[in-house]
């Protein structure tokens, strides 16, 4: 009885925390119920992402139930991508069922998944997609020991960061060499690459404020010159005006 009571308490207190998703699933569900099958590729991948904020649900039973949910809603978007041949469906599929399967421990499927998702944006020469699953499949090996090849994963994604000068994914790296470096207990070479996650961080910050900066200046002038220009109209209305009124006064005397 106690261990009942003590399970309703933490499911209570993780439908609390659930509350936004339930309403967003119910409705995705009955918009699933009046769409045909050809369609329902990305309302079933939508009910997956909603399951797959499993890890905020404190109750280990009501965990495993969003795990499992996520998994089955994963794989019939899947089915749905796959006969339509929908890659970037698929890649979503693929990245879901990585992190699920990874949770589970399962990292045999973990790391098929994962790679099925680089194929893709390897083809498609997506390089931010290419740097975030070699950073995922990093991880998966480090999770298993398998250290040397998970160095090589980072190597690789840190080499495409920086031939396309994209600090923002070298920086993303840089977190992915901190977390192996732990893992291998290699706590210095964890710290400097902290640090040199931080400075990217820092740089892009500041080479975004300076853009900012440069477009509200532009934005300035531009304004100035458009205040300009109609302080110029109204002096040339006014006086045009004046001149009108004038030479009608002066035409009414000589008349």
């Amino acid at each position: 009885m106690k261990k009942l009571l003590t399970c309703l308490i933490f499911t209570l207190l993780a439908g609390s925390k659930l509350s936004a998703y339930t309403g967003d699933l119910d409705s995705l569900k009955q918009k699933l119920q009046l769409t045909s099958d050809s369609l329902k590729g990305p309302i079933y991948n939508a009910i997956a992402e909603e399951y797959m904020h499993y890890d905020t649900v404190s109750n280990r039973n009501l965990r495993h139930y969003y795990k499992n949910e996520a998994l089955n809603y994963s794989m019939l978007a899947l089915h749905v991508y796959s006969s339509m041949n929908d890659s970037l469906g698929l890649r979503t599929c693929y990245n879901n069922l990585s992190k699920i399967y990874r949770s589970q421990h399962n990292y045999s499927q973990a790391k098929w998944f994962i790679l099925q998702s680089n194929n893709i944006s390897r083809l498609k020469h997506d390089v931010p997609n290419i740097i975030a699953s070699l950073i995922e499949l990093s991880a998966i090996k480090s999770d298993i020991k398998d250290y040397t090849l998970a160095m090589g994963d980072l190597n690789e994604a840190l080499k495409i960061a920086v031939k396309n000068k994209d600090s923002r994914n070298e920086s993303a790296v840089q977190v992915g060499y901190a977390d192996l470096y732990r893992h291998m207990k290699n706590y210095d070479k964890a710290a400097v690459a902290i640090k040199r996650h931080e400075f990217l961080d820092d740089s892009i910050r500041k080479a975004e404020e300076t853009k900012l900066a440069m477009i509200a200046k532009k934005d300035s002038v531009q304004l100035k010159k458009q205040d300009s220009i109609i302080v110029k109209k109204k002096v040339y209305t006014s006086s045009f005006k004046r001149g009108s009124k004038l030479a009608s006064a002066r035409h009414t005397v000589s008349l």
